[in-house]
């Protein structure tokens, strides 16, 4: 790894972080949900594709990859350049086209019509939640303003998934696209009026070291991207494995519900136990646990178990993040690979939703849960390569 360099005091007192307003968090906050809308609505979403439109677990797994891989595309291109963009308005049109993507969703049936529909939102989608999480990242404090986007996107995940599911039952698969669709229409009215203003001509990218990201870094992102394929590949099956295993439409709303409510636990949990634990004993232990819960849901002949399982299985993803985010922003200073956080996250996912459903189609749903204790063991090698004395 190449020495870097330190900027000078003028280059410092340049790149001072900003505090946004109360307006202005309001609008970030509702960009990081829509965003990262298929962190939460992902079962939901998947299993009306499958339930409603009558596709396959494959299909319907590769529509929402597209949106993923959209979104994952925009993240590599613009967050380089998000020093220089004009934030407010690639924020606004990208939530905007998102919005006109999926409201024109709602008027067709087709596999292809839908394939192009959900990659051209995933662009612009991404497009706006790379411009929000680069301003976020501009803050006078990111982790904090971070950690509270989290738990905001918990909240929203609660009344998505306790509302959308009963919707859809009552008014048909479309009300899924046309939630979704307003759901990026206020994200898009929201950073048109409050996104915070950032000077295009901010130092701090300009004057960062250029030194180049070492192995450890690298592998913890690896490790994360590795436990976001996981979790897409669970998440995006879970309510199907409770229908097809005999549980109950009602019944697996219900766990989806709760699944929500304890999402709001692990971001306030991590910032609490910070440092009380290391990141990295977190980091090695999160895979496990989460194939262990994965072998749960997709192996349990019962309902308790599933339910157990399904209710905790996002938790896990959430709190070993926030911890892996800390450790990798100590790990590079200059704040470039938190900033890839949306490409790290959504590279798993894109391939989760795709890879689980031709699992499922071919070996059933067993199979996921196999794949995940294989992705566990990639992933805590990873993490195993990043610095024993970092601590939260």
């Amino acid at each position: 790894m190449q020495t870097s360099t330190t900027a000078s005091p003028s280059a410092l007192a340049a790149s001072a972080p900003v505090s946004y307003g109360a307006l202005g968090v309001l609008a970030l906050f509702a960009a990081h949900c829509a965003g990262m809308v298929d962190l939460v609505g992902l079962p939901v979403w998947v299993g009306t594709l499958i339930g409603s439109y009558g596709f396959d677990p494959q299909q319907a797994g590769a529509l929402v990859t597209l949106f993923l891989a959209g979104a994952v595309i925009s993240s590599l291109v613009l967050s380089p350049f998000i020093h220089i963009l004009p934030t407010r308005l690639w924020a606004t049109a990208g939530f905007g086209v998102a919005a006109c993507a999926f409201l024109a969703a709602t008027q067709v049936r087709d596999f292809a019509t839908l394939a192009v529909l959900h990659g051209a939102a995933g662009l612009a989608a991404g497009a706006g939640l790379s411009m929000a999480h680069g301003t976020m990242g501009r803050s006078s404090n990111p982790h904090k303003l971070f950690a509270f986007a989290s738990l905001t996107l918990g909240v929203f995940g609660t009344v998505f998934l306790g509302g959308v599911p009963v919707l859809i039952a009552k008014h048909g698969g479309a009300v899924l696209f046309e939630v979704l669709a307003a759901i990026m229409a206020v994200a898009t009215v929201l950073c048109l009026l409050c996104f915070p203003r950032v000077r295009a001509n901010d130092q701090r990218v300009a004057h960062a070291p250029q030194a180049k990201l070492s192995r450890a870094v690298w592998f913890g992102m690896l490790g994360v991207g590795c436990m976001g394929l996981s979790q897409a590949m669970v998440f995006a099956f879970v309510q199907r494995i409770g229908i097809d295993g005999g549980f109950g439409e009602a019944a697996v709303a219900g766990v989806l519900i709760a699944l929500g409510i304890v999402n709001l636990a692990p971001a306030p949990l991590a910032a609490w136990l910070q440092k009380r634990i290391s990141a990295r004993s977190v980091t090695l232990a999160g895979p496990l646990v989460q194939a262990v819960v994965a072998m749960t849901i997709t192996h349990s002949s019962s309902f308790a178990p599933y339910a157990a399982a399904t209710a905790v299985f996002a938790a896990i993803m959430i709190f070993t993040h926030t911890f892996a985010f800390g450790l990798l922003a100590r790990l590079d200073a200059t704040g470039r690979a938190v900033a890839a956080t949306p490409a790290m996250l959504m590279t798993g996912a894109a391939i989760g939703p795709i890879l689980g459903g031709a699992l499922v189609k071919n070996l059933g749903y067993g199979a996921v849960g196999i794949a995940v204790c294989v992705m566990a063991v990639i992933a805590m090698f990873c993490f195993s390569r990043t610095p024993k004395e970092q601590q939260s």
